[in-house]
């Protein structure tokens, strides 16, 4: 999968001694690498966006420039529909976390910011270094952003599948270097299922999941979020279908593993008796705590008519929350009782208001305000233990 050469060291050398040689380094007549450690790029055939460094599918990884597709035969340019870096964009024809079809950059290891932003595609997921990055990115020109540490001299990317059938596709790309030092930030880990999951665009969307909103309530500068929740997961999905192993290649002591799986996993169709569903959530717990870091297990919340006749609600015999309540016990692990917790937060409020945080015409997945109170609720509840 990777391209390399040591001469791409002379490039960056060349960056480094002055901004006017960019041109001269990349072979560009308008470079836009305002240093060493900031990278953007505009992808597809139309016009290229000032600032930015333009990429067509035919453009293949050059170690004289430093970037490229590593198989432009399996790329190709295809329109947009956004403006500017949003006009167009290039299609990944082949794809799947461990393909080599990536876009290559070379960049000095340490620890960077990557912000992506994709062209038209219903849901699609982003892959580097061989795992996920983001989740089922969903809607046209959709932008998330994460960090990654690059050990090895070279970034390899590419946008895969979040949905079979659907044009994964790239518009935009902008790195930026945040330490020379290659270590990730402390971070949380989210697992669980769409009522978990992010929705897009992240900011307004109608449709939240609390890992979506856990950000909102967790200082930055103590943790980093990293969601890798997605709409219909299973436990067994989720073990061992790329999301575990993403968290697996970069977590480490200090960081969390929130996960909250369950609701899907008692749908018949799925073949998961709730015995099969603990053991399986129990290989996840300890894979995890082998890497050092703290694994916290959450129950998933009820409907919103879980109320009975005196106006409570109650959701404690969903989702295989005895197995979850149990497992915590036994592997001696923080419990997130989310479904009691937000039980009794919907009961303050009453069933009217509860049926607001859900989305219209659905008692099982929460709106964007919804998924606040959620998110707000775990945290809570972390600070209720010492967890943070």
């Amino acid at each position: 999968m990777k391209s390399k050469s040591r001469s791409k060291w002379s490039t960056i050398s060349c960056i480094l001694l002055v901004g006017a040689l960019l041109s001269t380094c990349w072979g560009q007549s308008s470079s836009v690498h305002a240093s060493a450690t900031a990278y953007k790029f505009d992808f597809g055939a139309g016009g290229v966006t000032s600032g930015y460094t333009g990429v067509q599918a035919s453009t293949a990884y050059n170690a004289s420039t430093g970037y490229g597709f590593n198989t432009p035969a399996n790329i190709k340019n295809v329109s947009a529909s956004g403006t500017g870096i949003g006009s167009d964009a290039v299609q990944f024809v082949t794809f799947g976390t461990k393909s080599n079809n990536t876009f290559n950059v070379d960049l000095p290891n340490g620890l960077y910011e990557v912000k992506v932003t994709l062209g038209n595609t219903s849901r699609s997921s982003v892959a580097a270094e061989g795992v996920y990055q983001l989740i089922n990115m969903t809607g046209d020109l959709a932008t998330d952003q994460f960090q990654i540490p690059i050990t090895d001299g070279q970034l390899n990317l590419l946008v895969t599948e979040g949905k079979v059938g659907a044009a994964f596709t790239l518009s935009a790309l902008e790195i930026t270097q945040v330490s020379t030092n290659p270590t990730t930030h402390p971070t949380i880990y989210v697992g669980g299922d769409s009522t978990v999951a992010n929705y897009y665009p992240l900011a307004n969307s109608v449709q939240g999941g609390w890992g979506q909103m856990l950000s909102k309530f967790i200082n930055p500068n103590d943790y980093l979020v990293r969601n890798m929740a997605s709409g219909g997961q299973i436990a067994r999905g989720f073990r061992d279908d790329g999301q575990l192993e993403a968290i697996l290649k970069y977590i480490k002591p200090g960081d969390y593993f929130i996960v909250q799986l369950g609701i899907n996993d008692t749908n018949a169709k799925n073949n998961t008796t709730e015995a099969q569903f603990k053991e399986i959530m129990r290989d996840m717990v300890k894979q995890v705590k082998a890497k050092g870091a703290t694994v916290i297990l959450s129950t998933p919340q009820g409907r919103a008519t879980d109320f009975n006749s005196s106006g409570v609600h109650n959701a404690e015999g969903r989702w295989y929350r005895a197995a979850t309540v149990a497992l915590a016990k036994e592997e001696q692990v923080p419990l997130i009782d989310l479904n009691v917790l937000s039980s009794s937060y919907f009961t303050s409020i009453g069933a009217n208001a509860t049926l607001a945080l859900y989305m219209n015409g659905d008692t099982l997945h929460p709106n964007y305000a919804g998924a606040t109170e959620l998110a707000r609720i775990v945290v809570d509840n972390m600070k209720a233990q010492g967890l943070y």
